[in-house]
């Protein structure tokens, strides 16, 4: 088994080396399909909801996979590939204050519109009341992993991580949500028991 998962890697490696930006959005579909695929698994439901898994793949493979490509691509130039404290700071800097922002508002634009099909003057009020706690809570720890990242990440694979960086982050947020809302249910039995 180790031997054909190395000779996988391989080849994965020989893709984003002739085909990076196929590979790059092939890989963040799938991850992003697996995320949702895995979350709807977590979560309790007896169906997966193909259509929901099938269109968080293709925002990984339209969109997440091809920006983090270009994102990176352009901040090796802009930084001249360095990767010194100082400029890793500044590319830390640079990317938490334009990609993240835009990235938060974009999923979440394409999820109410797209995903769960709501009227724009619905998204529009869910961002208006979201955006800022989910970009707040995305400052708490993309920081970190974007400077590991842009630290110690070889250029080819800093997409890949985020995609598998990103999917630990929906899976864990899922169960911080389950944790709470099982926390909550049991208050309230005990609070109608004890006082009701």
């Amino acid at each position: 088994m180790c031997d054909v998962a190395k000779e996988a890697w391989r080849k994965y490696l020989i893709q984003l080396q002739v085909n990076p930006l196929w590979t790059k959005a092939l890989t963040s579909g799938v991850v992003a399909a697996l995320g949702e695929a895995l979350a709807q698994k977590i979560s309790g439901v007896k169906k997966i909801e193909l259509r929901k898994v099938l269109l968080f793949s293709v925002f990984g493979f339209a969109y997440g996979g091809p920006f983090g490509h270009y994102l990176h691509k352009l901040m090796s130039i802009i930084f001249k590939g360095k990767n010194d404290t100082r400029t890793v700071a500044k590319m830390v800097l640079f990317e938490q204050l334009t990609s993240s922002p835009c990235n938060n508002l974009l999923f979440m634009l394409y999820y109410g519109l797209v995903i769960e099909g709501r009227t724009w003057a619905l998204v529009k009020n869910k961002i208006k009341k979201d955006f800022t706690p989910v970009q707040l809570a995305a400052w708490k720890v993309g920081p970190m992993v974007a400077w590991v990242n842009n630290q110690f990440v070889p250029l080819e694979l800093r997409v890949i991580f985020q995609c598998f960086v990103g999917l630990c982050w929906y899976l864990l947020t899922l169960f911080i949500q389950i944790y709470f809302n099982l926390f909550t249910s049991k208050k309230q039995k005990h609070f109608k028991k004890q006082y009701l």
